[in-house]
């Protein structure tokens, strides 16, 4: 399973959304679309939120992301992302 990092920001909108209830709904909507989630954080920054997912492909991702934004208001740019041994391999 390929790895991605997916940054929210929250639109207006989807603040006066926020509950614990909707962050189960995210995760589950993640496994729905085939992946798993590692880890979520809230950020302070340029960012609101970050997670780290695995995703069969990246089909699998952009449905999530998709799926997540009609579902929150919250917007998501999300990153493939490989570890810095297999970097330090590809590039060897």
């Amino acid at each position: 399973m390929a790895k991605f990092l997916m940054l929210g920001n929250y639109s207006a909108q989807a603040i006066k959304g926020i509950t614990a209830g909707r962050t189960k709904k995210v995760a589950e909507v993640i496994k729905k679309s085939g992946g798993r989630v590692s880890l979520m954080y809230a950020l302070l920054g340029a960012y609101d939120l970050v997670f780290l997912v695995e995703f069969p492909g990246i089909k699998e991702a952009l449905k999530a992301s998709v799926t997540l934004a009609k579902l929150t208001g919250i917007s998501f740019i999300s990153l493939p992302a490989i570890t810095v041994e297999e970097f330090d391999r590809m590039v060897s």
